[in-house]
This record gives C-alpha cells, structure tokens and sequence, in this order.
C-alpha cells in the first residue's frame, strides 16, 4: 500500500503523538534521531578540502534508513525534526540519506505538538534552512578538530584516555578556578553582634551596624550595655515591590528544577523531552523569553478566574541573550488551563514548575512595606556608629505573584525568610531578653552546582541551550570533575552573652558545625593537571573570551553572515601550529608535577603527579640509581592539598598489624591498584569512599587508620566472596566453573568461556560437557 504523505519526526513517541492530529492521508515515523554522524574511529574531515565533513550511517540506523526509503517511495516526504539547528541538520541528514532535494522537501517546525501548531505547520511548510545547518556543521566539525587534534598530546604528555573539548575543557577550568578561589580565601573572624528584644509578645531580632575585629573589643563594647536603657528612636516605612521571574529559557529550566527539585541538569532535560513530546509543554531548548498572544490570552484567562482581575498584569520579556539562536517561545504548558495532570511523578513536578512560573510571569507585582526601626542604647557612652541597634522587616501587603510563585536562589542566605517585626512605636522602651557577640566567619565562595555552572556559562556567553545538559555530564564521565557532597568540619567559637538583668559578661566557647555540602562539583586532579596544561600551552581554546566569541561566530553562519567553512579555517590554523609545537613538550613539563619536600631518611625529593593509573606521590627520580618508589594518594587528599607528612606516612607500606588465629601475618600495604591487606595469600581492597543518594561523602578505609579488627572483617568478606565463586572444579585438567560478576562462567587455564544459552542450568555442568563447550561441539 503506497502512502500520500510521510512525516518524519526524531523520536517514536513524538511520533504517536503527532498522528493523533494528522488525517488517514499522513503516515508517521522516527529517524530515531540522528541517522548519520562524522565516523567513530577517523576523524572524518578533509582539512585539505575546505574541510569537509565525511558522514557515515551508523551500523544501528541502516535498517531505519532502508525503511525510510521504502515508505518514502512515492510519496510527499515532510521533515519534523525539532525546530532548533540541531534539527534542522537532522532533516538535511535525512534528505540526503533518502536521496530527496533538499531544495523542493518540505521542512516543517512547530515549537509545541499541538493539533493547531501541526496544522499551522502542514500549511506552511518551508525548504531546509542552509544556513542552520552549517550552523549546527560548524559546531560539530570545529569540536571534532580540537577533540582529535587535542586529545592524543594529553595521552602523550599527561596520561592515556583522557580528552579535550572546546566547551568541555573551558566548563573544567571554571570548576577547577573556583576551587582554588576557594582553597586559598582566607577570612578573619569578626563578632557580630545580636539583641533579641519583645515587643508585644513577639520576639524579634536587632543587630549593630559595627563588627569587631577582636574578643577583647566586643567584650568592652558589651559591659558599657549593663544597666542600660533601649528605646525606639526611629521608624522608617517605606514602600517595596517585588516582580516576577520571566517564563523559563532552558537554563533558567535546569537551574530552577535543581533548586526546587533537586534535579540534575541530564534528568530535567530527560523530563522536558518527555512533557514535549507528549504536547504537554512547548520546545524546551530555546532562549527566548517569548509568549505567544494565544498564551497571553490563555494567562489573562487563567489568572482572572481564578485570582481576580488586580492579580493580572500582562507583560512581554525581551531576551537578554544577544546569541539567542531560538527566537521562538520562552518553555510554557501548550494549554494554561491545565494546572496538572496524572501521570509520571517527576513529569508531574516538572510541569508543576513550568506552569507556576508561566502563570506568575504574567501576574501584578507584590506589595511590600520595609520597616527599620532604630533602637537607641542610653545613657550615650558609645561612639556614633555603636550606639544603636538596627532592626529591618517587611510586611506584604498585596501577594500578587507570590499567591503562586516565588523564584529559588543558589545561595543559602537568601533563602531566609524575610523577618515580620511587631508593632513599634517611636519613643517605645523596649528590654533585651539577651545580648550576644558571636565569632563568626565569611564565608568562601560557593561551589558550584550543575545549575550554577550552567548559569555561570550562560552568562560567560558559552555554550548554547543544547549543549548545556552533554557538556556537564561528559566532564563528570570523563573523571574532570566529581559532583558529591562534603560531610561539615567543626570549629571552635566565642560567645558572648548578656542576660537580661545580669551584672557580668558569660563567655564561652561553642562547637559549631561549617563547610557542608550537598551535590557540589569538585575538580579532580586530573581536572586540575589538564586544565594547567591547556591554559599554559592552548590558552585560546580555553579563553573565556574566546569560546564565547566562537559562539557568537556560531550565530553569525546560522544567520547567513558568515561562510562555516572560512569561520573554521580561521580557528584551525593558529590552533593547528599549537599542536606541532606540542611535540617539543616533555612529559615532565606537561605533567604539573609538584615537590612537596624531601624524603628525611633517603634525602630524595618527595612529588606528587599524575602517573598511569592516575595520581601518585614518588620518592626519587628516574635518574637515580634506585628506582623510585611510588604509593598512591590518598582518600581526602588531592595534589593540591597533601602535605609532606602525608605524603611520606604512605611509604610506611607494607605494616603488619598483627597475626591471625593460624598463625599468620595480618598486613596493610598499598599496591598498583590501591590499599589492601593480606593474610597469606589472600587479599582484600580496603573499601572506597562513596557519596550516597544524596551526594554526601561516606568515608572509605584509610591504610594509616587500619585496624586489625577492621582487617579481619575485610579479608573474612573477601574469603565468602572467594568461597562462592567456585561451582565445580577439575584441578587435574585445570578446568573451572566460575561465579562472575555477569553470571557463571568456565575457565579453562588462563582462558574465560561463556556458557552457551542451551545450558539452562549451568549449575549441574559435567566435566565431560565442560570439555564440549570448550572445544565448541555445544553451541
């Protein structure tokens, strides 16, 4: 049976939703989204040719190519990819692959799958948009240059598997700067001091202005405070307002469902597909800020019936983005008079959020009074600046948008709540229940989370709304960057405290807990080390100024000002004579090694640096007559924080630390794939730290804290392990039945065979079988 019209779309679930709208006259189907790519294993450029691109289909796609072909035959081929540059180049991939012109195909976009916006797309099609495509082609080959240009000097300099990205390698460098920001802030304590006073049997707080630098000072300043009188002496009020957030763009999406949601920036991205494609909500990667007259008239609808007129005010956003690539539609519900819907719990949440924050967008500013009341300390034996305190608060006097939504706020202060005061009156004595100076410490700057990092680079200029979600979660794949939690430190602090009516300063000293942290972005070493060399040797991939200005390059081809090719051309050959140069780098000078010292007992040097298997401290050089002797770094420590003696307690390997009930050494020591310890010939890996479902870091053992207690305990686990592992074995013919991981399996000699399926229980294997399945008479 031929077909009139085919429509291709990207994802089988866009599909199925898209032909509820279409008459019998359209048949549906997914390219399942991209059908062709630069190949796997070449880097797939002609450089020579002003580099051009070499796409191949993917072994996985040649069937849904071949079934394309077929149902295209004959009939009238619409091409639905998502409206973006990305989609645009999947529909000139798909022409291409099919043999269509692109020229005469019809191209079809509509930023929500409604049946209005399908309809609207079915009679207004266009022709593939060129300049998009090379757009999205400029992205892509540029990325492949640097990647496969940039990635083997890491593997000859630094160390095998590790890789290189234009955007990647830049999103490191900002983890890994903060992080030392971080390491090297140092902050004075300073006493700041708190009175807690009532007033109309409400307990509110007032602080002094002044800050003091010593104990000694807050202490002087707060025995002038006994016996003495607080009165009002001032009251301001003055009229505030707050407005609303904008709709969402798609990284005020992933910041905001981080903050509320506790979503990664990958799992909102996933739920936003979902809810997209379902017709539930519009495109979710855009920049715009856009709402379209139909949802303006659906708020204005919304809002009145159920709120009231006052709590109405229309507003239209511009995008402050200057790169915006989608000037479509900010991220909103396809229909306002849909609150909710049953269905997947985390799509539920989502959309929640998308339709709160649309809803509110379009509401009247909330009315606030400020208060300040100034409360006088007398008799007046204090300087100008400490003898009153200060006490701030505000009332709503009309919710409007807050009735529905209120934005979240990366940081932890921000999220109090604003203080209410009581009723004050100027002239009104008021008493101190009590007066406190406490020691307290600024705070470093914060580390940052997905949705922080997104919105630092969005406000850096790099990266698109695509390429936020990929980029986070390769640098965490490849071992840049670790996203875990930080169990709190404790400190000790001075409290200074006077009570009402008391005649004498309490001091004390006071635990407090500092430095926690939840699902935060932490460099690695190897972050750390590769970031050192880029921006040493490669500065220009790594400029921020630079990859933003690339991005805006990235504008100017999908905006038909400028050719992609000529764009590349000016990147790649600077950029290539950085690479020849490369190869004149030893691997000493690349590495970042660090010398903490020297060894007391040998007089050799003590480095850290990144070795084969990662980071490692090393006591002695190559050029010595002995050879080096190498222990790994350990849990808690980085290259950047271990010290000397930490580093030289790692080469008091191996320790016994006593001996078991037959008599044998029970020791810890530290191999080439970590920690362990041993009894006889039996070994058992001290556990690592891991983060729990919440990102908080559950400590793992640590070779200098070993006990033989926890000893036993590891090897005694490791001796069950072993025990199980064995199903059958024929120690005369050296063949074995083993329990792995992935199943059981045999082992004959050296050699691991899988079990063939025709085996059900393999369990029961004879060994005459065994010798069947080895020689491959049993398939």
């Amino acid at each position: 049976m031929s077909v009139k019209n085919l429509v291709i779309v990207e994802s089988p679930a866009k599909a199925k939703t898209i032909e509820k709208f279409l008459g019998k006259d359209f048949v549906v189907k997914s390219s399942f989204g991209h059908i062709r790519d630069l190949p796997k294993k070449e880097m797939g450029v002609d450089i020579a040719n002003d580099f051009k691109p070499n796409y191949v289909v993917s072994d996985d796609k040649k069937k849904v190519i071949a079934e394309l072909k077929k149902a295209a035959k004959d009939a009238t081929v619409w091409l639905a990819s998502d409206e973006d540059r990305e989609g645009e180049a999947i529909a000139w991939h798909l022409a291409e692959a099919l043999g269509l012109d692109s020229k005469k195909t019809k191209r079809i976009v509509f930023h929500e799958i409604t049946k209005g916006a399908i309809t609207a797309a079915v009679e207004n099609p266009r022709t593939i948009d060129q300049n998009l495509v090379d757009a999205q082609q400029a992205r892509r080959v540029l990325d492949r240059l640097v990647g496969y240009e940039l990635s083997p000097v890491l593997w000859q300099k630094i160390k095998g598997g590790l890789s290189a990205g234009r955007v990647q390698s830049v999103a490191v460098r900002v983890i890994v700067e903060r992080e030392r920001e971080i390491a090297s802030f140092e902050g004075a304590s300073v006493f700041k001091v708190v009175a807690l006073f009532e007033s109309h049997k409400q307990v509110f707080k007032a602080e002094l202005p002044k800050k003091f630098e010593q104990e000694a000072e807050a202490h002087a300043w707060m025995e002038k405070l006994i016996g003495a009188n607080f009165t009002v002496s001032d009251l301001q009020q003055k009229p505030g307002k707050k407005s609303p957030s904008a709709p969402f763009t798609t990284s005020t999406l992933q910041q905001e469902a981080s903050r509320k949601l506790g979503f990664s920036v990958k799992q909102t991205m996933s739920v936003a597909q979902k809810l997209y494609e379902s017709g539930k909500i519009t495109y979710m990667r855009t920049d715009s800020l856009n709402l379209s007259d139909i949802a303006l008239e659906q708020a204005k609808k919304e809002i009145t019936a159920n709120y009231g007129k006052e709590y109405l005010e229309i507003r239209k956003y511009k995008t402050k983005s200057s790169g915006a690539q989608e000037a479509h539609e900010a991220i909103r519900p396809t229909d306002l008079a849909q609150s909710s819907f049953t269905g997947e719990s985390q799509q539920q949440k989502l959309y929640d959020l998308i339709w709160k924050r649309t809803i509110a967008s379009q509401m009247a500013e909330a009315k606030l009074e400020k208060t300040v009341a100034n409360i006088e300390i007398t008799p007046g034996k204090f300087k100008k600046d400490e003898g009153h305190f200060i006490a701030e608060g505000e009332v709503i006097k009309f919710d409007g948008f807050l009735k529905v939504y209120l934005e979240g706020t990366d940081d932890e202060e921000d999220k109090k709540e604003a203080k209410m005061l009581p009723i004050l009156e100027v002239g009104q004595v008021l008493e101190a229940q009590e007066i406190t100076a406490k020691e307290t410490y600024p705070r470093p700057p914060s580390r940052y989370t997905e949705a922080s990092l997104v919105k630092q680079l969005e406000q850096m200029g790099i990266g698109r709304p695509s390429t936020y979600a990929p980029t986070i979660s390769t640098v965490q794949d490849r071992g840049y960057i670790e996203k875990r939690g930080k169990e709190a430190s404790k400190r000790s602090v001075s409290v200074l405290t006077l009570e009402s009516g008391a005649s004498s300063i309490k001091t004390e000293a006071i635990q407090e807990n500092f430095g926690a942290e939840k699902n935060k972005l932490f460099p690695t070493d190897i972050g750390g080390v590769v970031t050192d060399f880029l921006v040493k040797h490669f500065a220009e991939v790594v400029d921020y100024g630079f990859t933003a200005k690339v991005e805006e390059e990235f504008d100017m081809v999908a905006e038909g000002k400028h050719k992609w090719n000529v764009m590349i051309s000016g990147f790649y050959t600077p950029f290539h004579k950085l690479i020849e140069k490369s190869s004149d780098l030893s691997r000493e000078e690349a590495n970042s090694s660090k010398e903490l010292g020297v060894d007391p007992t040998s007089g050799k040097p003590v480095i850290v640096r990144i070795g084969r298997f990662g980071p490692m401290i090393q006591i002695g050089t190559k050029d010595d007559e002995e050879k080096p002797r190498f222990a790994s770094i350990p849990d808690g420590e980085s290259m950047e924080t271990i010290t000397l003696e930490v580093a030289l307690e790692q080469f008091k390997f191996p320790k016994v630390l006593g001996k078991s009930k037959e008599g044998e050494d029970i020791s810890v020591g530290l191999g080439k794939f970590g920690p362990y310890v041993k009894e006889g010939k039996v070994y058992a890996s001290l556990k690592k730290k891991t983060i729990d479902e919440e990102g908080n870091e559950i400590p793992g053992d640590e070779p200098t804290a070993m006990t033989l207690k926890r000893a036993l305990e590891l090897l005694k686990e490791k001796k069950e392990q072993q025990k199980n592992r064995y199903v059958s074995q024929w120690p005369e013919k050296e063949i074995e039945v083993l329990r792995g991981p992935y199943g059981i399996y045999i082992k004959a000699k050296k050699k691991n065979i899988r079990i063939p399926k025709s085996i059900k229980d393999p369990e029961k294997l004879t060994l005459e079988e065994c010798e069947k399945i080895i020689k491959g008479e049993i398939k």
